[in-house]
């Protein structure tokens, strides 16, 4: 197997360059599409990647599920193989199953509590929450986005500085932020 199998895998570290140089000469919006087109481009390559090393790799090991075919020696010679990386491919395949699995399930989770716990009229799109930890965040919803922020926060900003915060709130909402860290994690 070429080393060139592995450079799905390698590519991913040069994210964080990547990312500095894009902050520094892209206009944010365009930073981060193409940061977040990037995210997802390599994380797909590398899960493919993967299901090629697993199924390359165990291909010639006795007992696996793939056809007969497989075994044949004219593939065995036309397909190179590495029984190490094929088998440490599977518990790498299942991490990656797990994890994607989890963040889309505690997102549909959090959403689904964020919504019941904002029930109110539609027609408002703030919430205030009685907490003295000042903090501010956008919550999105469809047709019920809301900017939820907490009295602790209102207590210390003024008039303009309250306005700048919602404005800021509602710009993440509108640009649909959540969904380029969604695709990111």
């Amino acid at each position: 197997m070429g080393v060139f199998v592995f450079l799905p895998l390698v590519l991913p570290l040069t994210a964080w360059p990547v990312a500095r140089l894009a902050q520094q000469h892209l206009h944010p919006r365009t930073a981060t599409r193409l940061l977040t087109a990037v995210a997802s481009v390599m994380a797909l390559c590398s899960t493919l990647c993967l299901a090629l090393l697993m199924v390359v790799g165990t291909a010639q090991v006795p007992g696996n599920p793939l056809p007969d075919g497989w075994s044949d020696p004219e593939v065995r010679a036309a397909v190179p193989f590495d029984g190490v990386a094929g088998r440490a491919a599977i518990p790498a395949l299942a991490v990656v199953l797990v994890v994607c699995t989890r963040v889309v399930v505690r997102h549909h989770l959090v959403r689904r509590r964020a919504r019941r716990a904002l029930t109110g009229p539609r027609d408002r799109s703030v919430a205030v929450v009685p907490d003295t930890v000042p903090y501010a965040y956008a919550l999105p919803g469809g047709d019920r986005d809301r900017v939820v922020v907490t009295t602790g926060l209102l207590a210390v900003l003024t008039g303009p500085e309250r306005r700048a915060r919602f404005a800021h709130e509602r710009a993440h909402l509108a640009a649909r932020h959540h969904r380029h860290l969604l695709v990111a994690q």
